[in-house]
């Protein structure tokens, strides 16, 4: 009940129209009662008394009986579902700009395919039961109460027999309901196990090819998928209960009301016509009986749904949980990291322990170390998206958790190996997450990451759309793309997170040639490979299991026999001058995580 009201209250703005479609509920049950009660002057008038007027009357009065009923019938429906649908599209809104506020932590934690299911399938739900349950609860609720009029009105007797009657044929159908709930959480959640794979399978979908694997997932995804096709096996068998038992139980009560009905009759305690309009009066009201026993197996699984939606509503997102009340509208780059701490959570070992350094103004700071060693969660760090556990980061002297979550972001620009492009025009791609930017502006930010050239070249410009993720360019021309979009922004504070790993000798050259123009005067943090990056750093950080082993200027870590000119020498062996043909660092091997 907590979980229907909780929905309930999405009502509120539509409470007008759903007033409107309540009186034309009300209108369609008391047209119903109606038709129950015509039977009497039917029977009476026309066929005991043969009354020629009477004759004339009650066919049009049934006529118009009906074409009311209808006309309220189809308002109530319309404005119902209107109603349910814009709830439901307030719902879905609500829970998908939560998910993208929830931190970085809650994504990594959960599949994007299960985080699929809930916005799409439990929300879908839970619309059956806005729209369709709230029309059969009030409209079935109110045609029981009119015809019960109708019947109490006829014989007092026989109705209250009828009504006593009523909490045998309630009790199973809560149990039923009970059990279908159970049954129903289950299922939604072996939806979201389908969901899943197939956002696995259909984005990996190469890899699957070149492993020769699709026979395999196959198989994975029919276990899923006969999983849960025997869940909804088991909620049809809880489900198809409630109509033989209504069916039962309505018998009983029938052959009761003949019987003790017909004796009344018999021996003269009623006439005919009453007798035939109580029993039209609750031969009808099976209908609505069966109309609640649908709607409350609908609701239960609603509020299954409903509880999977509301789990996620109920956690706080990045800006309920942001401290920083600060606005920054203008850094200047100065960012110094003190004993910074951090662990994920359900591991063993830290992913950063006791990491300090300090970045100037317009300085390049290098992260060098092997897959694991904690790069990346330090850079991570810069624009919260992980909270340090202990330690301090400072950003201009202020700690980061004081500055404004949007203000921080809005100064921080990140270029990763992973480019994430959007299925829409190039320059709605460049100037993604800006208002009000020129076309001169899109086309010299283009120039500057010698993206412009190519862009030309292609069918309609900067009009031409995007295939899903970029597939229609090149990884060089993804990486430009998003050189552009992060020149554009123009952030005082950069991330590059391996921006040229992927990338062939001549892709990687005319990209760091962009880079080049991207990194001047802005204080930039480098993961790299690519040593023509490393050499001109301000300093370079090496890190190894979470903590920084060595740091330095370039020729004074060559100067040095630690792990830098090691990974310099194993990487250059073989070359002369120290310039390898792609230069690439081979990193050592090393017991790293989280990075």
């Amino acid at each position: 009940m907590k979980l229907y009201l909780r929905l309930l209250k999405f009502v509120k703005p539509h409470r007008w129209t759903l007033a409107a479609a309540f009186f034309c509920s009300a209108m369609v049950s008391l047209l119903t009662a109606a038709y129950a009660w015509l039977v009497q002057p039917v029977v009476n008038d026309v066929f005991i008394r043969k009354d020629g007027f009477m004759l004339k009357i009650l066919p049009v009065a049934i006529i118009l009986v009906a074409l009311l009923k209808g006309l309220f019938n189809y308002g109530q429906a319309y404005l119902v579902r209107y109603v349910g649908s814009r709830i439901i599209a307030g719902i879905r809104k609500d829970l998908y700009r939560h998910i993208v506020l929830l931190p970085i932590g809650f994504h990594a934690k959960n599949a994007t395919g299960k985080l699929m299911s809930r916005v799409i399938n439990d929300v879908g739900i839970m619309q059956t039961a806005v729209s369709t349950v709230v029309k059969d609860l009030f409209q079935q609720s109110l045609t029981m109460v009119a015809l019960t009029g109708v019947i109490f009105y006829q014989n007092w007797q026989l109705g209250l027999m009828a009504i006593l009657a009523m909490p045998l044929a309630t009790y199973p159908l809560i149990r039923v309901g009970r059990r279908l709930r159970k049954v129903a959480r289950a299922g939604q959640e072996k939806i979201g196990d389908l969901t899943s794979i197939l956002q696995e399978t259909f984005s990996g979908i190469r890899i699957v090819k070149a492993f020769g694997r699709e026979d395999f997932e196959t198989e994975r995804f029919d276990k899923k998928n006969m999983n849960y096709f025997k869940n909804v096996m088991r909620a049809t068998s809880v489900s198809e209960l409630t109509s033989p038992m209504m069916e039962t139980l309505g018998s009983v009560g029938a052959a009761a009301i003949i019987w003790y009905g017909g004796y009344q009759v018999i021996t003269g305690q009623m006439d005919a016509g009453a007798f035939f309009s109580f029993m039209t009066a609750a031969m009808l009201m099976y209908a609505p009986m069966k109309g609640l026993s649908s709607a409350n197996n609908i609701l239960q699984q609603a509020l299954a749904a409903a509880e999977r939606v509301f789990t996620i509503l109920d956690q706080k997102n990045e800006r309920e949980l942001d401290p920083g009340r600060r606005l920054v509208p203008s850094l200047h780059g100065e960012i110094e990291f003190r004993e910074v701490s951090f662990q994920y959570d359900g591991i063993r070992s830290a992913a950063l322990s006791n990491i300090s350094l300090k970045a100037r103004p317009g300085e390049v700071i290098a992260l060098v170390g092997s897959s694991g060693a904690g790069k990346t969660t330090l850079v991570n760090m810069i624009p919260r998206f992980y909270e340090p556990q202990g330690g301090t980061i400072l950003i201009d002297g202020i700690p980061i958790q004081e500055i404004n979550l949007g203000s921080l972001r809005s100064q921080i620009g990140i270029v990763s190996q992973e480019v994430v492009l959007f299925d829409d025009t190039v320059r709605w791609n460049i100037a993604y997450g800006l208002d009000h930017v020129s076309d001169e502006e899109i086309v010299r930010a283009a120039e500057a990451a010698y993206a412009h050239l190519f862009i030309g070249k292609m069918p309609k410009g900067y009009d031409t759309v995007l295939e899903k993720g970029g597939a229609n360019l090149s990884g060089g021309e993804r990486q430009r793309l998003a050189i552009a979009r992060a020149l554009l922004k123009n952030p005082p504070i950069l991330i590059l997170d391996e921006a040229t790993s992927a990338l062939d000798a001549e892709s990687e050259f005319i990209v760091q040639k962009a880079l080049v123009n991207l990194m001047k005067n802005r204080t930039t943090f480098v993961i790299a490979h690519r040593l023509s990056t490393v050499q001109r750093a301000t300093c370079i950080i090496v890190v190894d299991q979470g903590r920084i082993v060595e740091m330095g200027r370039h020729e004074d870590l060559m100067q040095r026999d630690g792990p830098y000119r090691k990974v310099y020498q194993m990487q250059f062996l073989h070359t002369e001058g120290g310039e390898s043909p792609d230069g690439e660092v081979i990193e050592p091997l090393s017991e790293g995580r989280n990075g």
